[in-house]
């Protein structure tokens, strides 16, 4: 089948999760036997930040990390009946633009022959849902929506026909251990937002490294002056953005790693973890993680992860594994088995093709030279 997928940018991961998850999945339909194609407008957020921060060195380090993956920009005078032509499969993220999706939607209405899926990654549902609410699904095969509390949000608003639960999960081609003698304690790879878990982040992160006198690194984007200075204070190294495809070799040079959620996730979708999560317990580092609860069971908390309920629990937590090597090795291990049998972005796929044999779709594959 040939599959397209429209999203905010494929290439720039500047802020912007969603591109590891698509990228893997993308990596995965290929592997399976289909085709896979990106579309992103041809000016996006993320992608001009990263061009005006890093240059565009980074957007030929993409191309170099992910050979395979084909993406394509579009501007106001594209033709997309023209671009969709052939394809049996669109999904399309919920940062597109409102008025092109409804323009999916009437292609779809009007005869196109592909299966139309909406695909939602974020919180707009609960915490702006008039922008959601707004937009015109009406046409619409589907929704992927990335956790079962979204999932409901969306069937309890009768915004979808058939509303599909969808998890992120870690691209493992990418996201593995790697074998280097950790040079410091601890890593936090995450953006510092707008505000949606400042609190967190210094109960749950700056603090406890602070107390405990770790040697620990962040990596991230949009961190105001008063958030690095708050770092500088804590003798917490700030390194700014770094490319997704360099993030395993980050975690392998710590012992360990945090999970901090965002706020609107833990008080009005629980049960949705930061992609971050599936990342860092596929690369084989152990994390500790601030409360979110995991309604559905993703995981096995103490096995697979510490679960810290304040700043003393974590100090607690992070203080163990940083002294004790061998309930490191336990906790990574643990971790590790789980992705690998439950949270890949195979498994993913695979869970896609299933939706699409639901919706009524066989899961044909073509030879590709």
């Amino acid at each position: 089948m040939r599959f397209v997928l429209y999203t905010h940018s494929l290439i720039s991961d500047w802020n912007h999760g969603n591109a590891h998850f698509l990228r893997g999945v993308m990596r995965e339909l290929q592997h399976l036997g289909h085709q896979a194609q990106a579309l992103e407008p041809e000016q996006s957020w993320s992608r001009d930040n990263l061009i005006a921060e890093q240059g565009e060195g980074a957007i030929e380090a993409f191309h170099r990390a992910f050979p395979t993956l084909q993406t394509r920009r579009y501007d106001a005078d594209t033709r997309h009946q023209e671009l969709l032509d052939g394809a049996d499969v669109v999904v399309v993220h919920e940062w597109t633009d409102p008025a092109l999706i409804a323009e999916l939607g009437a292609l779809r209405r009007d005869g196109a022959r592909f299966t139309l899926l909406f695909h939602d990654t974020h919180h707009r549902a609960v915490s702006a849902e008039g922008e959601i609410g707004a937009l015109d699904l009406s046409n619409y095969d589907g929704i992927l929506a990335f956790g079962e509390t979204l999932r409901e949000r969306y069937l309890r608003a009768g915004w979808g026909r058939q509303v599909f639960t969808w998890h992120e999960a870690a691209d493992v081609a990418l996201f593995h251990p790697l074998e280097q003698e950790p040079q410091a304690d601890l890593v936090w790879i995450g953006n510092w937002g707008d505000g949606e878990r400042s609190a967190e982040l210094a109960e749950f992160l700056i603090q406890p490294v602070a107390a405990l006198g770790l040697s620990a690194n962040i990596r991230g984007v949009r961190y105001p002056e008063e958030a690095l200075a708050r770092l500088h204070q804590a003798g917490i190294a700030y390194g700014g953005w770094i490319a997704n495809s360099d993030v395993p070799r980050e975690f392998a040079r710590h012992r360990v790693t945090v999970h901090v959620p965002r706020a609107p996730y833990v008080q009005a979708l629980p049960g949705i973890p930061t992609i971050r999560m599936f990342e860092a317990l596929a690369c084989g580092i152990p994390l500790v993680s601030a409360p979110w609860d995991d309604c559905e069971g993703l995981f096995r908390p103490g096995t697979d992860h510490l679960r810290a309920g304040n700043g003393t629990e974590m100090r607690e937590h992070l203080s163990s594994l940083i002294h004790e090597p061998a309930k490191r090795r336990e906790i990574a291990a643990a971790g590790l088995e789980t992705i690998q049998s439950r949270h890949t972005c195979r498994h993913r796929a695979q869970e896609l093709l299933s939706i699409l044999a639901q919706l009524g779709i066989p899961a044909q594959t073509e030879n590709i030279a």
